[in-house]
């Protein structure tokens, strides 16, 4: 029997104890709508969404060979299931408006995010976050916050890990820019022009 929690879980499924899918639904039910959400972008078609994708797993569930992780297996399919929603819906990925400057201050944005609170600051990177294209947001999510490493990533979005390095260099400094245009303004409305 393996340590694994995950296939532990899998192999309970597989022998016809439909109970211990719950387990990895429980278990990754949250990462599941947060992706649809970001991709969706409406929290009724990511809950739609993640149902779906925990029905195709749950079907597919004999296919997993566990050549990669389980959650990588499971991100691949929502990934791809949220976008074959926004296609069947006839529906555009959201994108991003927002003029990128190649050149910008890293240090500077450090320097004016490390002077805001700690929860003021996850708030805004969330709100970046949702104005990023969504595979800009899709990436640093994966990385930073669900910490997949970049093969992980890449086999989830189907990229080379290599690829994967430089799309999630260009999101970042898509967000730096976001937060730059947003924190600015408000640095200036709060301490004037002094």
């Amino acid at each position: 029997m393996s340590h694994n929690p995950d296939q532990q879980s899998i192999d309970s499924v597989l022998s016809g104890d439909t109970r211990a899918f719950g387990v990895l639904v429980e278990r990754y039910k949250h990462m599941v709508f947060t992706l649809a959400l970001k991709i969706v972008g409406n929290r009724e078609e990511a809950e739609e969404v993640a149902q779906d994708v925990f029905l195709k797993v749950f079907s597919a569930l004999d296919t997993y060979k566990g050549e990669a992780k389980f959650s990588t297996w499971l991100y691949k399919i929502a990934y791809y299931r949220s976008l074959d929603y926004l296609k069947k819906n006839k529906r555009q990925l959201r994108t991003s408006a927002i003029d990128i400057s190649e050149e910008y201050d890293i240090s500077a944005l450090e320097g004016t995010l490390d002077q805001l609170e700690a929860a003021e600051r996850r708030q805004m990177i969330k709100e970046a976050l949702e104005v990023l294209a969504p595979d800009d947001s899709l990436i640093i999510t994966l990385y930073y916050f669900e910490e997949l490493s970049l093969k992980e990533i890449g086999q989830v979005m189907n990229l080379k890990p290599n690829n994967v390095k430089v799309r999630l260099f260009r999101s970042r400094s898509r967000l730096a820019e976001v937060l730059r245009k947003k924190v600015a303004p408000e640095m200036i409305r709060e301490y004037g022009n002094k």
